[in-house]
């Protein structure tokens, strides 16, 4: 009896090819307080307008394939450093541009969540060729910074990001400098709160510590700040990005925009001003649409994360994502809500309560069986159990096919506890049999069930990295 591959996917290519050029990119965040925003457009005349203002850019060809489950949907916002802007007030433009933030945004099927994974424009890898999309051809390169590719157009971060992160984007959002901050104007201002007093020349910040309400070019400021932070380096700022992230979001929310028209047309006008979308969300129905996905979306289940990272073996000013970096971004294209330190951990038993009666839920050896008649899947079991810190004793083919995955154990209360462990660690739901008499420790045996659903975690043991809700107070 042979066995399965973990659950490949397999889903059609979803390919979205825009138009126009390229605009310039700035927060990524300010995307999610914008596209709440959009829902609110009424009149004719307004969309009409709103609609003129939208650039697009060639989203150009995956290099991963479709595997997002239905429904749920991955977008790349980019901020840019450009300077060819309509003011010399950021510097003078040279005509070209790099990504001064990135943010893989991960909207769930059924809208319960909506997980948002920073990438450090310091983080190096070995960056992909991208062709021509409009902003010329880029070549790549080895242990290259992955904000070097938005020079070749967003279709090149995107490709960059998708190469990094192994997860399909769908669509991308890119905001410029002064995008940015007339928007936070529009919405007359963002509160923070600031622990000390924070002063950066280079990138024209002075504000004094304690909460208060700043404008957008203090809010730019606030998120681009190397200097004022930490040791001067892009993990640094990245904390002050999140909580000017969750500022714009409650404040884009809040009854003072939504129930003032003339507020909420001039942040949704200055918003569609100054970005640059691909061609499949370039429309004011499908912003609207995407607009209403996010507003279902509570606060407490809007998360930012940092991609975790460690200092690049070649360059210690340069940093690389570590496994944890990995864990994260399988559980964005699974679906499935980010294994973060401080949230819950899948350790709860999912029947009987047993494991709270041992030190070590996972402590009793497991004998793994595979009943499904698919190659591959009890080694597949194996390597799961293994990672999760389970003792893997045997994989043995089972002597008769078995639809449904069962557990058996030998009585003892830590095979008990491994049993229970097992069901909430990957979902399985196994019936669990106690067989005193003819094994030792648990026997897993796989059945045909899973044959499509898989052997993984349905939540792996909780990465550490920098993180907070939307809701978080502005003062943690």
């Amino acid at each position: 009896m042979t066995t399965p591959d973990i659950a490949p996917s397999t889903p059609p290519k979803r390919r979205r090819e825009p138009s126009r050029r390229r605009k310039i990119v700035r927060r990524t965040l300010v995307g999610l307080g914008v596209f709440v925003l959009v829902l609110g457009i009424g009149a004719a005349g307004a969309i009409w307008k709103l609609q003129g203002n939208i650039d697009t850019a060639k989203l150009g060809d995956s290099v991963v394939k479709d595997d997002t489950p239905k429904g749920a949907m991955n977008i790349l916002f980019i901020g840019s450093d450009s300077r060819d802007l309509g003011t010399n007030e950021y510097g003078k433009g040279t005509g070209s541009q790099r990504s001064d933030a990135l943010m893989l945004v991960h909207f769930s099927r059924g809208n319960t969540r909506i997980d948002a994974v920073q990438i450090p424009r310091d983080t190096v890898l070995d960056l992909p060729a991208c062709k021509n999309t409009g902003s010329g051809a880029f070549a790549g390169g080895t242990n290259q910074m992955i904000n070097a590719a938005l020079d070749g157009g967003p279709a090149c971060s995107v490709k960059a990001v998708e190469t990094i992160s192994n997860v399909r984007i769908d669509h991308f959002v890119q905001l410029d400098f002064e995008g940015f901050a007339s928007m936070v104007d529009a919405l007359g201002g963002v509160k923070v709160c600031l622990d000390e007093p924070l002063v950066d020349p280079l990138a024209k910040l002075k504000l004094p510590a304690g909460e208060q309400k700043i404008p957008g070019k203090d809010a730019l400021a606030l998120a681009r700040t190397r200097h004022a932070v930490g040791d001067g380096s892009d993990i640094g700022r990245l904390g002050h990005q999140q909580v000017v992230m969750s500022s714009i979001i409650e404040q884009a929310r809040s009854t003072s925009v939504l129930t003032r028209p003339d507020k909420l047309f001039r942040f949704v006008n200055a918003l569609t001003k100054s970005i640059t979308v691909d061609e499949g969300i370039s429309s004011i129905p499908e912003l609207t649409s995407l607009a209403k996905r996010a507003r279902a979306v509570p606060d407490s289940g809007i998360t930012f994360v940092t991609m975790p990272n460690g200092a690049a073996p070649f360059d210690a000013n340069r940093v690389v994502k570590t496994d944890d970096a990995d864990t994260i971004f399988k559980a964005v294209a699974k679906d499935q809500e980010m294994p973060v330190e401080g949230e819950d951990t899948p350790d709860k038993p999912a029947s009987g309560g047993t494991a709270t009666e041992v030190s070590n839920p996972r402590s009793a050896p497991v004998k793994v069986l595979n009943a499904a008649q698919t190659s591959g899947l009890g080694t597949s079991a194996q390597a799961s159990l293994t990672a999760l810190g389970y003792t893997v004793n045997g994989v043995a083919t089972a002597q008769k096919p078995a639809t449904a995955t069962r557990i058996f154990v030998d009585g003892t209360p830590e095979a008990k506890a491994t049993a229970d462990q097992i069901n909430a660690d990957f979902g399985f739901k196994a019936q669990i049999i106690e067989q005193t008499s003819k094994i030792t420790g648990v026997w897993l045996i796989i059945g045909s069930d899973r044959i499509q659903a898989g052997t993984d975690p349905v939540k792996p043991e909780p990465v550490k990295a920098t993180t907070r809700k939307a809701n978080d107070s502005l003062c943690t």
